[in-house]
């Protein structure tokens, strides 16, 4: 009886133990399993949120007006400023290939974020000193009224040098804080897991009430003119944010990188390709199904999925790697395990999902580019008080804000109870569909308000700044649609990437999502250069033209609704077409290389 009483109280101080770790592999900074009431939780994902608050801030206080400092400090004509901004948006997302990278194959999450962030306060810092000592002369230009002189290429040289650092220092921190934060959670966990899906919505919350203060306090000073006080202001923004992040590493937990996901995708390729003649069995049970130590280690097991059925040719087992047993399973050029074969599966069915994402990037990035030089054509005086144009984004934040709550507390629960199931309500690929739709809506009231500029404005003006009666506020629709669709479209985007990508590739599914926002900017560029192209062909003015009020903006908006309509269906079939990531146990670290299954 004594010693049944002591197998009993061994197994209970065994399963106590046992629940004290994470269930799904993180670890600490030193490596050791991640102790569950000692590390992560919202403990370390509010430290991220408020870091994420922070260098929020300091970006937007430099994106959000940079088309204005390109037009009244360095002298660009609006079209040029409106691509220049849309180009060094796109290629601050286009860094986030590069922090995803560095961060699922080599350097881990943690060590990425401070990399980056150290550039991003960097070149914050040049910015704010270029800009004080050489860029804003005479001193007190910059403002609607005064324009600056003229810059040699030394000056001009430094500027760009500045900004490019910010986008190399934000793109490469952005999508790994995101998955960074989300790791904080145990998904296994039956209490953690709910609050993995939350932190995304939450984390977008962060990012866009942070830009709040930057799109109108700051908002505010860099209009009058102050641009060295803004710019110091977010390089201070900047620099908190590296501080209280790098506080909270004692409470994060970890997850080891697995290793150069290029060299295993291209394994597959050859693999598959050494293979092409041989004749496959119809079914995935007789295919190879090992985890070599090295490959993708860290995460869970990929169930074999039908689709691509050439790579599964890269799982065979020839009757020559059979008389080769050992050559063949130590050649991963010859032989992939089928898990591996299923990880070039699932981003292969990602992308055409993802690039249907794009055009409503082209939505997204007129917020900070043509809505801004809209706004600046209006009346933007109310009661004495002058509204600048860039603040006018707030009302997206605002939207933001109601409508993850409206989602989150109303739209989800009652879409449950509609289904009548324990699940949530929209998958994230509804959501993202109506997403597309609310752009649709932003862009017809965008137009339609550009038409009723137009139709109460002034011809002949030299800056058009303030020639049309109409007021700015009727802009309010049209942000308001923006944040909406935010709210569907990127959260939803957040959430998808990141539960569809191979545990090993958490941080490229999140770099997905901003990727998508950089060709989008690339693709309004190249939009606007053809647009300005086309419509100048019989010495016109064009659509978008120095002079907005000789122009036909309201021609452009409506051509982007038209696009984004041509994309929803096109991302109707693919959704459809879409098979979802199957999952099955962790891969053991202790598995026999020489065991596998014919």
């Amino acid at each position: 009886m004594a010693c049944l009483e002591l197998e009993v109280c061994k197994e209970g101080k065994f399963k106590e133990d046992a629940e004290e770790f994470t269930l799904d592999g993180s670890v600490d900074l030193h490596g050791r399993s991640a102790i569950r009431t000692k590390s992560g939780r919202w403990a370390a994902g509010t430290i991220i949120l408020l870091n994420q608050g922070l260098a929020t801030l300091a970006f937007f206080g430099i994106g959000v007006n940079l088309v204005l400092f390109l037009t009244r400090v360095i002298g660009q004509n609006n079209a040029d400023a409106a691509n220049n901004v849309s180009k060094w948006t796109g290629t601050v997302y286009i860094f986030s290939l590069v922090g995803a990278f560095l961060s699922d194959s080599y350097w881990g999450r943690y060590k990425t974020c401070a990399v980056f962030q150290v550039i991003f306060v960097i070149g914050l810092m040049s910015l704010s000193l270029s800009s004080y000592l050489s860029l804003i002369r005479p001193k007190g230009c910059g403002n609607e009224l005064v324009q600056c002189g003229k810059h040699s290429k030394l000056e001009m040289g430094m500027f760009y040098l500045s900004i490019y650092l910010i986008a190399l220092g934000n793109g490469g921190y952005q999508p790994n804080i995101a998955t960074f934060g989300a790791d904080q959670f145990d998904e296994e966990h039956s209490k953690e897991g709910p609050l993995k899906v939350a932190f995304f919505s939450y984390f977008y919350l962060a990012l866009n009430l942070g830009s709040l203060f930057s799109n109108t306090i700051l908002g505010y000073f860099e209009d009058e003119g102050m641009w060295a006080i803004g710019f110091l202001v977010s390089a201070g923004s900047a620099f908190a944010a590296l501080i209280l992040f790098l506080a909270g590493t004692p409470l994060y937990r970890h997850f080891k990188p697995s290793g150069n996901p290029l060299s295993r995708f291209c394994q597959v390729f050859v693999a598959a390709s050494r293979n092409r003649k041989v004749q496959m069995p119809t079914g995935g049970e007789e295919l190879y199904d090992m985890d070599r130590k090295g490959a993708s280690t860290n995460g869970r097991k990929i169930l074999y999925t039908h689709g691509f059925k050439f790579l599964d040719r890269a799982a065979f087992i020839s009757s020559r790697d059979l008389e080769d047993h050992k050559g063949a399973l130590d050649n991963p050029w010859r032989l992939c395990p089928i898990s591996q074969v299923e990880e070039v599966k699932c981003i292969l069915r990602l992308l055409p999902i993802w690039l249907c994402t794009i055009i409503y990037s082209v939505v997204f990035t007129q917020m900070a580019s043509l809505f801004v030089e809209q706004g600046a054509a209006m009346k933007t005086t109310v009661s004495n008080f002058r509204i600048p144009p860039a603040s006018m984004s707030s009302f997206d934040i605002l939207s933001v804000a109601v409508f993850i709550f409206f989602y989150r507390r109303v739209l989800d629960p009652f879409v449950g109870k509609l289904k009548k199931s324990d699940s949530k309500g929209l998958t994230e690929l509804q959501r993202m569909g109506v997403g597309l739709v609310i752009a649709v809506l932003a862009m017809v009231s965008a137009g339609i308000v550009e038409c009723y500029r137009l139709k109460y404005a002034k011809s002949l003006c030299s800056h058009c700044n303030d020639t049309s009666s109409l007021s700015i506020l009727w802009q309010i629709p049209q942000y308001a649609f923006i944040g909406a669709s935010e709210v569907f479209m990127y959260v939803g985007q957040l959430e998808f990437f990141n539960a569809q990508t191979p545990d090993g590739l958490k941080s490229f599914g999140s770099a997905l999502c901003m990727t998508s926002i950089s060709l989008g900017n690339y693709v309004s560029s190249i939009l606007v250069s053809i647009v300005m192209k086309i419509s100048t062909e019989y010495h016109t003015t064009g659509w978008i033209p120095g002079n907005l009020n000789k122009g036909h903006l309201d021609r452009f908006y409506f051509l982007l609704a038209a696009l984004t309509s041509l994309d929803l269906i096109a991302y109707i079939a693919c959704a459809k077409w879409y098979k979802c990531i199957q999952l099955g146990e962790k891969h053991d670290e202790n598995d026999e290389v020489d065991s596998f299954k014919v």
